[in-house]
């Protein structure tokens, strides 16, 4: 694999309008520019997050790996190692490490509220069975 292009952050911050919209996601720099007027969410969402980091936004909504893989095409480099600091500390950790429970599927995601909500119709039966006795 062919080492990307480091980006400064300053070059980042330039393209930040619907002409040229770059974005930083695990501090790897997304030219998403083609990409405004197709995305689902509309491009108003992209253009909140163009010109910076949007890591922690892109997963609060936790896209699918089709949409993950999608992303491919618009990489055009990585942030600047002396620039990763510059960023929240809550989104600079990596390359999304701390992400890849959503990405390994999404069954966790219901199965702790199913076994939550079955133990609460048990004790639901019990305490609802013994006030009848």
């Amino acid at each position: 694999m062919a080492e990307l292009r480091q980006i400064p952050l300053t070059e980042v911050e330039k393209n930040n309008c619907n002409t040229g919209s770059w974005i930083i996601i695990h501090n790897k720099v997304y030219d998403v520019t083609k990409f405004l007027e197709e995305h689902p969410g509309g491009e108003e969402v992209l253009l909140e997050q163009s010109g910076g980091d949007g890591s922690e936004s892109f997963e609060d909504v936790g896209h699918s790996t089709d949409a993950r893989d999608m992303m491919e095409q618009y990489l055009i480099g990585e942030l600047r190692k002396e620039d990763i600091s510059k960023l929240s500390p809550t989104t600079a950790k990596g390359n999304g490490e701390n992400y890849s429970y959503m990405e390994k599927g999404s069954w966790s995601s219901w199965l702790v509220p199913a076994i939550i909500s079955l133990g609460v119709a048990f004790v639901y039966r019990y305490y609802t069975s013994s006030t009848k006795n």
